[in-house]
């Protein structure tokens, strides 16, 4: 790793797991900062065929991304049990983090709070 990796500790004191995912992360936060550099670039280009290649080449960040991600879910227990609960839920995330249920347009108008007719 080089002198401006974002090594905060004596490296001879960092176990080795913990640097392999310190690249990990470095390498995930640079993949998401091409996607957002991307976006701009799309929006603000004129030009639809390079709209086209730009948005190609975001979109395989994504996909690099994803696979950061998930090599340090497999290597971060904890990491891994946080992403099994929030990934993929329906509703408002902070909602499921209280415990809680928002009433969906459309529902019942109840508060979700005890059993039929009470």
């Amino acid at each position: 790793m080089s002198a401006d990796d974002g090594i905060h500790e004596a490296r001879e004191l960092i176990s080795p797991a913990t640097q392999e995912r310190h690249r990990a992360i470095r390498s995930l936060m640079e993949e998401l900062e091409a996607i957002d550099w991307y976006d701009q670039r799309i929006d603000a280009t004129t030009d639809s065929q390079l709209r086209e290649i730009l948005a190609h080449n975001r979109d395989e960040e994504k996909e690099h991304a994803a696979m950061l991600l998930e090599w340090l879910r497999r290597h971060d227990p904890v990491l891994d049990a946080e992403l099994r609960e929030y990934l993929f839920v329906e509703g408002s995330i902070t909602d499921h983090e209280a415990g809680t249920t928002t009433v969906e347009p459309g529902g019942d108008g109840s508060l979700g709070l005890g059993g039929p007719g009470t």
